[in-house]
């Protein structure tokens, strides 16, 4: 019998961030996130991508 489950990924994510935010800010995030059909991860992740294009 073969093995059941999401197939393994070549990149291993298992690095976990936390950070506190205010109620307000987390509402922005959440709103951002479902306007642009995406989760708060992606939308966080890309916003780190951003920074990086815009600050090298």
């Amino acid at each position: 019998m073969s093995k059941m489950g999401r197939p393994k990924s070549s990149i291993i994510k298992d690095r976990i961030v936390t950070i506190r935010m205010s109620d307000e800010e987390h509402l922005r995030l959440k709103e951002y996130s479902k306007q642009h059909q995406q989760t708060i991860t992606d939308t966080i992740k890309s916003g780190v991508d951003l920074l990086y294009k815009t600050r090298g």
